[in-house]
Formats: C-alpha cells, sequence, structure tokens
C-alpha cells in the first residue's frame, strides 16, 4: 500500500510525508501526489513514530481479558470480591474455572485456600494478585491441579505440609494443568493499536514453546499487530518473522532471591552468549544483590533493569557507573500510590519508581505499562508520570515528576535501546507511524488516546479513528 500523508508535523514543521512498500520514502514541504498511492489529509497533525511499549506481558492480556477484575478501583471490600466471584462462578459450568485478577490485600487482606472457600466453593477459583508473581486458589482449585503442584518454595504450605492455595510464578505450570484455552491476541493488538503503539516488547520470563508458537503465528497471521521484542526466548531459540530477541529475562523472585555466586552465573552466561540480561528488581534488597552481581562479572552494552520500584539516590549512582538503563512503570503510582503509602517502608516511599531522578543520574530511563499488571494506555502514563498523584489525589514522590514530553520520548526510543534517541520520521525509517488529530505540543497539554487518528504498521493502517 502506498501512501501521501500531507499537511503533518514532523520535528514541528509541516510536511507532506511519502510511504512507499512499508518505509518512508520522502519527507518534504510539498509533494505531488502520484497516482497510485492513497491520500491522507494530517490537517496539521503530528506524525510520529509509533510508539513502543518496553515491558508488558501479552499472553497475560489476553488471558485477563477473560477474566474478572478482583481489586481496585472496581473491587474494594470482601463483600464486593465475594459477589464478583459468586456472579462469575454462576456463569461457568459445572467443573469451568472462574480465573480472577488484581487481587490488592487492601481488598480482604492475605487470602489463601479456606478464604476463597467461604466465596466459592463448588468451582475451582484462581485468583491473581495485581503484581503478577502470585496465584491463589481455592480447595477445588488445589485438587483440580495437584498433579502439577511440586516441591518447591514456589507452593506455599502450612505447618503441616498441605498446600495454603498460594503458588508463587507458577503460570506455566498452571497453564499445563489446566488446559486453558489460549488467549486472544487479537484484541490485545486492537487495542495497543487504538494507543499508537506499533510495537512491545514482552517481558514474560522463560517463554516456553506454547507461548512462542501462540505469539509467533498471532503476528505473522496479523492478528497482533505490533512488532515484539522478546526478553524471555530462550538464546538460540529460532523465532518467527516479526519477532526479535532482546536482553535475557532474569526474573528474581522476591520470596525466593538466588544466591549472589547463583545470580553472577546466569548473567555471566548470558554475557558470554553475547546477550546482555533484563534483570527484575521490585525490592531494594533485588537491586542490590543485582549491582553486587554485576561488581563482579561487569555489565555489557544494553544490560537494564526491569521496574526498579525502589531506588535510593546512592543507588542511582551505581546504575549510572555500570551504564545500566531502567525501565520504569510510572503508572503504579497513579493505580497503586495509595496502597504503597499504607504499606510500604517509610523510608522507601519517597524512592518508588524513580523518573527524574534517574535521568538527572544520566541513567537512560524508559517508561512501560507492565500491562496488564499496569495501564496499558501510555498517555495515561505520561500523565501520570507528570502528576505522580496517587487514586486519592495525593502527591506521591514530587521531585520524581517528568514532563509528558520528556514520557513520549522513551516510549519512541528504539527497542534495542530503551531511553536511548528518540526514533524520527525520515526517509528510509519502517513506516510504523502514528497520527494524532494535532499538533504535539497540544497533545502533551492533554495526553489522552482519543487523539490518536491513524495508526500504521509497515504502511498499513491497523488502527483509524
Amino acid at each position: 500500500m502506498n501512501l501521501l500523508i500531507a499537511r503533518c508535523r514532523t520535528d514541528g514543521h509541516l510536511t507532506d510525508v511519502r510511504i512507499r512498500d512499508g518505509r518512508v520514502t520522502e519527507v518534504a514541504e510539498r509533494l505531488r501526489p502520484a497516482r497510485d498511492e492513497d491520500l491522507v489529509d494530517a490537517r496539521g497533525g503530528a506524525l510520529l513514530p509509533g510508539l513502543h511499549d518496553h515491558h508488558a506481558h501479552l499472553l497475560a492480556m489476553g488471558a485477563a481479558e477473560r477474566s474478572v477484575v478482583c481489586g481496585p478501583p472496581a473491587v474494594n471490600d470482601a463483600a464486593a470480591l465475594r459477589a464478583v466471584l459468586r456472579g462469575a462462578a454462576d456463569a461457568v459450568p459445572a467443573g469451568g474455572w472462574v480465573r480472577g485478577t488484581g487481587y490488592s490485600e487492601s481488598v480482604a487482606g492475605l487470602l489463601d485456600r479456606t478464604a476463597l472457600d467461604g466465596m466459592v466453593a463448588d468451582r475451582p477459583v484462581r485468583l491473581q494478585h495485581r503484581g503478577g508473581a502470585l496465584w491463589i486458589l481455592n480447595s477445588a482449585g488445589l485438587a483440580a491441579v495437584a498433579s502439577a503442584l511440586d516441591d518447591s518454595l514456589d507452593v506455599e504450605r502450612d505447618a503441616a505440609g498441605h498446600p495454603t492455595g498460594r503458588l508463587w510464578r507458577y503460570d506455566v505450570r498452571l497453564r499445563a494443568a489446566i488446559g486453558a484455552e489460549p488467549p486472544d491476541l487479537a484484541s490485545v493488538g486492537e487495542r495497543l493499536a487504538s494507543y499508537g503503539i506499533t510495537g512491545v516488547t514482552d517481558a514474560t520470563p522463560d517463554l516456553d514453546a506454547a507461548g512462542l508458537e501462540l505469539i509467533g503465528t498471532a503476528v505473522l497471521g496479523g492478528r497482533l499487530r505490533q512488532g515484539v521484542q522478546l526478553l524471555g526466548a530462550a538464546t538460540g531459540t529460532p523465532l518467527a518473522p516479526g519477532l526479535s530477541s532482546g536482553p535475557y529475562k532474569i526474573l528474581l523472585r522476591d520470596h525466593d532471591l538466588p544466591g549472589l555466586e547463583e545470580l553472577a552465573g546466569l548473567i555471566d552466561r548470558s554475557h558470554r552468549a553475547a546477550r546482555p540480561v533484563a534483570v527484575h528488581c521490585v525490592t531494594r534488597e533485588s537491586l542490590l544483590l543485582t549491582l553486587a552481581a554485576l561488581e563482579i562479572v561487569g555489565t555489557c552494552e544494553g544490560d537494564r533493569v526491569e521496574h526498579a520500584a525502589v531506588v535510593p539516590p546512592e543507588m542511582c549512582e551505581h546504575l549510572a557507573a555500570k551504564r545500566l538503563t531502567v525501565v520504569t512503570q510510572p503508572s503504579f503510582i497513579a493505580t497503586r500510590g495509595d496502597t504503597y503509602l499504607a504499606s510500604v517502608d517509610p523510608r522507601d516511599a519517597e524512592h518508588l519508581y524513580p523518573y527524574a531522578t534517574l535521568l538527572a543520574h544520566g541513567v537512560p530511563t524508559a517508561p512501560s505499562s507492565d500491562a496488564p499488571f499496569g495501564d496499558p494506555d501510555p498517555w495515561r502514563t505520561m500523565a501520570a508520570a507528570a502528576s505522580r498523584r496517587t487514586p486519592s489525589g495525593r502527591v506521591l514522590g514530587s521531585h520524581e515528576r517528568v514532563a509528558p514530553g520528556v514520557v513520549l520520548a522513551g516510549f519512541l526510543s528504539p527497542p534495542h535501546s530503551p531511553g536511548g534517541p528518540p526514533r524520527r520520521v525520515a526517509p528510509g525509517c519502517p513506516a510504523d507511524l502514528c497520527l494524532l488529530g494535532e499538533p504535539v505540543e497540544a497533545a502533551l497539554a492533554r495526553p489522552s488516546a482519543d487523539q490518536v487518528a491513524l495508526v500504521l504498521r509497515a504502511g498499513k493502517p491497523v488502527f483509524q479513528r
């Protein structure tokens, strides 16, 4: 498909942009339309490279669409949780599973099998904590997956050795035991495209063959409308067209952190395979452990820290010295900030999800969603980073505010260099583009996905308002 986008703003200038064979071929003040191309009048709207979400979980996003929301702001107390789960249980046939997501202890405390049995006992229930790491099953659910329960610390047990229903990092094992239907990635792709997103870094750790096939087939068949970089594909794994491998994801389980030598060995093996690492760090302890391991084995270009949820200022200096990149999630302050204020160690509250401090120390920092555990809308993320307001309106870490334009630049940074110089619309670049309905300055004054007018992937429309 050949296109001429007329009267669009690129780098602040009013230009025309010609697209042929999936690439931008010309950018000039005035271009004459050719007979074999369609004309789009941008009416002065900004034409940007497509946005890239630097950390999301595509399969979990698809699965979440078939789940009931069990946490704030939709569900805020035990009575509401019971009603939601009971309603979902009544809607599924006998033996069918109830799948809930987004649970927070602020709703009904620390749940286990007994607590869930008091809400739903006649259907198997699996409830995912909003952090994504913890699944909570009722007794019927535990009985249904009994053969998949191992003796690792991932299966919490009581003093008598019986499973409590709390399972850590059990996604793959649960999916295999339940035989759940594959998630629909077409709807995920449509939703992301409506935000102007043309690329995603999937941060699911240790992707198995089934997960790789699901994502690869969806991209190849056009159901998933984004290019995908994978952090969880094993080094050397053949990938389908449209997929690429990024840094190797190392998941640090906060309930069972590895020893220093073990982590250093994991990083070293990845480096020796010429692959940087992306280390999951959501606590002060996990970040300290990661920095200590990198002190032993050294860093390589492209090493990054995922989340960096707690970063005291002195650690910023170490991140900068080691030339590490941070991929953060500003929207968590907007969605979880009040819970953080009530539950996080006070000494860490002012250092949650830093942004401005990291940039001030010269640490390349890029925004992301962590969807479905965070808000997938990048425009709401821009607003959240600028306000740092919690759901109740309190400001958490005002010194970490950054302007929406800084966050947009992060979403425009390349997949292989998050936080690096933003991509530009220029001859030769892929025609993965996002056209806004107004100039970028006006769009950033009130960030909203409603301003996305047209999205192209390889020169073909994948969303149009």
